[in-house]
């Protein structure tokens, strides 16, 4: 595969161009409102599998939004590798804080990105990262470098839980039959050093109501003398850790599992600079729980955060009001062998138990999933540190992540294969956030580097 850098060098601007069209499609699986947009960019997918070379690609109807399947089977002896990637994207609020409209994708040159980067919703996370895979398969296809059967699965619900993924799983097990998953949905540690994620923290995802009076009270008539459900979520969010940043809610801990010491001298290896780390997020120190450094705290601890709270009067000027009800919406990363569901219960089980009387909770669950732990001595594992070792010139290191991805559990569980976690993915992409975005070296350089797993996968299965 000699020829693949010349290839993408050949086919920049329209590697380029193609994701800058698909970044234009709002698909926003979390708003009903752009539910046409989601479905837009599942054609655009379903397109763009096709004239990338596979010979059959369909739009798999679901609870929810399609999935988009395809797939090249040039024999059936040979090993299969199936392509897991998500087209739809978060929600781009606040708006006001992009600094380019969040669906008209441009490129702008940035202290880690002097090449340009590609600033867009859905940039990194991950239409660029799937992008890659539709590109490198096309660069295979062409050049008749395709050593194996390709699957694609390609879903529009993984920013919402990925609701209809399981139905979707259960329901075709002979069609995704596959011998390894591969994932562009991560990140590495830096353009000069890659690295690959074998593990990914959990997830349980809870909203919260408080309600206190049947009504918006004027706070001189009533103020200290009803329960104000604001002043009441703020303490019994507050309480949810203590002095030590330690997670209270009884039980919590049972099962998570200590790393040991040499587990976590490894982990220590990995490059990491904290004061790079507090300067480009512009604070003044890190926060944590106490006995772990930062890159312990966002992998191998389970966490809990409030992701957003809201209540009462927040226009402009004043309005003298105590609110009747007071939300918070609530996610706790969690680590192997804490089951969501069993956290989910815990949770609700505490803060129902901890609220005062006068006010009345309600909590509900949105979604979850398991954590999941990859090992580095399987042949997929192998493939990936060869393909990055070629292709970065150094060898990838063995990181976990603090995110999450559920489905990666599920997919063990109904298809009984391993994934690879590839990402290209930087810190500093700021998904999830306003200003996303993904640097043309990655995009670049992911569609150099996935035809090298193919190649060194198919000649360890050997």
């Amino acid at each position: 595969m000699s020829d693949i850098k010349k290839y993408v060098a050949q086919h920049k601007d329209r590697f380029i161009n193609e994701l800058l069209e698909i970044l234009k499609i709002p698909s926003v699986s979390a708003d009903p409102a752009y539910s046409q947009d989601v479905m837009d960019m599942a054609e655009a997918t379903k397109k763009a599998l096709e004239a990338a070379g596979c010979d059959f690609v369909e739009l798999c109807d679901t609870p929810g939004y399609p999935i988009v399947y395809g797939e090249k089977i040039i024999d059936p002896n040979l090993p299969t590798v199936l392509v897991y990637g998500h087209y739809d994207v978060q929600p781009p609020d606040p708006m006001e804080l992009w600094t380019s409209p969040p669906f008209e994708p441009v490129i702008k040159k940035t202290e880690i990105h002097p090449e340009g980067a590609i600033f867009a919703r859905g940039a990194c996370d991950d239409k660029g990262q799937f992008y890659m895979h539709v590109k490198a398969f096309e660069y295979m296809v062409q050049n008749n470098q395709l050593p194996c059967n390709v699957k694609f699965m390609i879903e529009g619900e993984e920013e919402v839980g990925s609701k209809s993924l399981g139905w979707f799983v259960e329901r075709n097990q002979e069609k995704l039959k596959n011998d390894v998953i591969l994932i562009s949905d991560t990140g590495m540690i830096s353009n000069q050093q890659p690295s690959i994620t074998t593990g990914l923290r959990g997830l349980s995802y809870v909203e919260v109501e408080v309600t206190g009076p049947n009504r918006d009270l004027h706070s001189g008539l009533y103020g200290g003398a009803v329960a104000n459900p604001i002043n009441v979520l703020s303490k019994m969010i507050a309480s949810l850790h203590d002095e030590n940043n330690h997670i209270t809610i009884p039980g919590f801990y049972d099962k998570v599992i200590e790393l040991s010491v040499e587990e976590r001298a490894e982990m220590a290896k990995a490059p990491f600079s904290l004061d790079h780390y507090k300067k480009a997020l512009d604070i003044e120190d890190v926060y944590g729980e106490t006995g772990y450094v930062t890159n312990e705290r966002n992998s191998i601890r389970p966490t809990l955060d409030v992701n957003g709270i809201w209540s009462g009067y927040t226009g402009e000027g004043a309005k003298t009001v105590i609110a009747s009800k007071a939300f918070a919406k609530i996610s706790m990363r969690l680590v192997p062998d804490q089951n969501w569901e069993e956290i989910t219960e815990l949770f609700t089980k505490h803060f129902e138990a901890i609220a005062p009387a006068g006010v009345r909770v309600q909590v509900k669950p949105h979604h979850g999933g398991a954590a999941y732990v990859t090992p580095i001595d399987s042949i997929g594992y192998q493939a990936a540190n060869k393909a990055y070792t070629e292709s970065f010139g150094v060898k990838a290191i063995p990181v976990r992540s603090g995110g999450s991805i559920p489905i990666v559990a599920l997919f063990e569980k109904e298809l009984k294969s391993k994934s690879i976690l590839m990402g290209f993915g930087l810190d500093s992409d700021a998904i999830h956030s306003p200003n996303e975005h993904y640097g043309v070296f990655n995009y670049l350089k992911g569609i150099e580097t996935i035809p090298l797993f193919y190649k060194y996968y198919v000649e360890l299965a050997k």
